[in-house]
């Protein structure tokens, strides 16, 4: 009898046992695959209002496109107009995690980034940003600078050429003399270096100040013409398609980067590649064309295309500033001549292929 209760103690036993088992096993299961397909969400910090094309043709559908083919394991949340980060503080901010994602321009932390300031040196002819766009993108690959291995470089894109707009005509380089004219970090040097005054200040104040006849003209992509609304204090616009380019960057937190999985890292990278290519390469194009049909077919303005003699007497000129980018390059221990080289060829490369 003993023997019988022993042995019904000890079935039992391992049935509860075996039970235990099941129960633990199904639970860890069921915490792996929800570990699987828990979604990481990441911050993306841009300066660009929440209706700039920026945020609502390449921020949010590029975002939408992640989510969906990564089946949600990646989602990215976007923080437009300085809500998370300032402009001038987004590079770092992804670099210190404060944000995982930033859209934001190199030329806002001049001085950090001195091979890419080679996309925006004058002197070099852009048909526009398409063509820069590319230049930027394919030049940067090869390049492959030490300045932008601190984060996971998604995508760059530029403004393309910018133009003078001035409240008087600006048909040759008499003209600009003396003139005041809005402009900022390497747009300032150029300008000097043309005979003009730059005056420097935030795009945000160049209408007032237009207006106020502070300033006789500003330089940068013809969307500020509506944008900004500047084609109502200006008359006259002058083509300079060597001037100017801007160019800005989508970059990733690097830790970020590499903790997540292989296969979507490859996904991620692949719809970079379609986005870039469909959406970002001409963003600024788009909005250039519907800002100068409004300056020319509402307000009025009168286009000034300078003879071949006349532009090739302004690139002369700027050829000093171009200079300083390969005396900076060589102090640094780099070839400034070569990178300059590189950025050129592929100008005239993507200039016929695209103009």
């Amino acid at each position: 009898m003993q023997k019988n209760k022993l042995f019904i103690l000890i079935t039992i036993m391992l049935i509860a046992l075996t039970l235990g088992l099941f129960t633990a096993c199904g639970q860890s299961s069921s915490a792996g695959a929800q570990g699987t397909t828990k979604a990481t969400t990441l911050k993306l910090a841009h300066f660009f209002p929440a209706t700039h094309p920026a945020e609502t043709d390449l921020i949010q559908p590029w975002s939408k496109a992640i989510e969906e083919a990564t089946e949600g394991r990646i989602k990215i949340k976007s923080y437009p107009g300085n809500t998370l980060l300032q402009a001038d503080a987004v590079y770092d901010g992804v670099i210190n995690g404060i944000a995982d994602i930033g859209l934001s321009c190199f030329s806002y932390n001049r001085g950090t980034f001195p091979v890419l300031e080679v996309f925006e040196l004058p002197g070099i002819i852009y048909a526009n940003s398409k063509v820069a766009s590319k230049v930027a993108w394919e030049g940067i690959k090869l390049l492959n600078p030490q300045e932008v291995q601190d984060t996971k470089l998604m995508m760059v894109f530029t403004t393309g050429p910018g133009d003078l707009y001035t409240k008087v005509p600006v048909r040759t380089l008499k003209d600009l003399q003396g003139l005041e004219i809005r402009a900022t970090g390497l747009s300032a040097k150029t300008l000097e270096a043309l005979g003009a005054i730059p005056v420097a200040m935030p795009q945000s104040e160049a209408y007032e100040a237009l207006s106020k006849g502070v300033v006789k003209g500003n330089l940068g992509p013809d969307e500020v013409l509506l944008g900004w609304k500047q084609a109502e204090v200006t008359k006259y616009l002058t083509k300079t398609p060597f001037l100017y380019n801007t160019l800005f960057y989508i970059t990733m937190n690097l830790d970020k980067w590499n903790a997540l999985n292989p296969q979507d890292q490859k996904i991620i990278e692949e719809i970079n590649e379609k986005y870039f290519a469909e959406v970002a390469v001409s963003l600024w194009d788009k909005q250039n064309e519907e800002a100068l049909d409004y300056a020319v077919g509402e307000k009025g303005m009168e286009v000034i295309e300078l003879s071949p003699e006349e532009q090739a007497k302004w690139i002369s000129l700027v050829e000093v500033v171009q200079d300083e980018f390969i005396a900076q390059m060589k102090q640094k221990g780099l070839n400034g001549e070569e990178i300059l080289a590189t950025v050129k060829e592929l100008a005239d490369k993507y200039n016929q292929d695209y103009e």
